[in-house]
């Protein structure tokens, strides 16, 4: 699935209802990433274009997608994974920290709208997580990557799923609206991290 294309959204229920999938009640917007730590003034459009495309409108589409067969079915969980880059902004991140925080306005404004149904929307706000992450933004330089962990012991993707875990098996009438995580030695999406090592 290309989540930058929304005919292709639009088409996925019928496509997993072929596959014997003919009901989603719960959607993991999952798909994100950064790309270069340009400044604002010197940000790479295509890349903006690409982050908003990736971050916002798909999760948008998904919702508008899959929204109102929950609400026809009376169950479902929207579940948005977003980042610390949603309450906060850091330099070089001025476009990401921006779709993030779209992200987050988003799914407040969604839990607000669908209050009125059994419909239940979350956030999950990660800090720093091992995942390919990094060397997307940093289109494939390993190095600048690895960097990007050195001396502290990350969250992992399995930490995050965790969480999704938590939010969706809460009993229906519990709503869990955000989950902000950080690693252990994180305090601030970029400018509060010690490298203390590992353990």
């Amino acid at each position: 699935l290309d989540v930058v294309d929304v005919a292709q959204i639009a088409a996925l229920p019928e496509k997993l209802a072929a596959a014997g999938m003919s009901e989603v009640e719960i959607l993991v917007n999952n798909a994100g990433l950064a790309l270069g730590v340009a400044s604002a003034d010197q940000n790479d459009l295509g890349d903006v274009q690409t982050m908003l495309a990736t971050n916002v409108m798909a999760v948008m589409a998904l919702v508008r997608t899959y929204a109102p067969r929950m609400i026809a079915t009376g169950r479902g969980h929207i579940v948005n994974i977003s980042s610390v880059a949603a309450h906060e902004a850091y330099t070089g991140g001025s476009a990401y920290c921006a779709t993030k925080h779209a992200v987050n306005a988003f799914t407040i404004a969604s839990r607000h709208d669908l209050a009125g149904t059994p419909i239940r929307v979350t956030a999950i706000s990660p800090g720093m997580v091992l995942t390919e992450f990094s060397e997307v933004r940093f289109k494939g330089d390993r190095e600048k990557a690895d960097k990007v962990y050195d001396g502290i012991v990350p969250l992992v993707a399995e930490d995050i799923a965790d969480q999704i875990i938590y939010a969706t098996t809460r009993p229906r009438h519990v709503q869990v609206a955000d989950i902000i995580s950080y690693a252990t030695n994180q305090g601030h999406a970029k400018y509060v991290v010690e490298r203390k090592g590992p353990g």
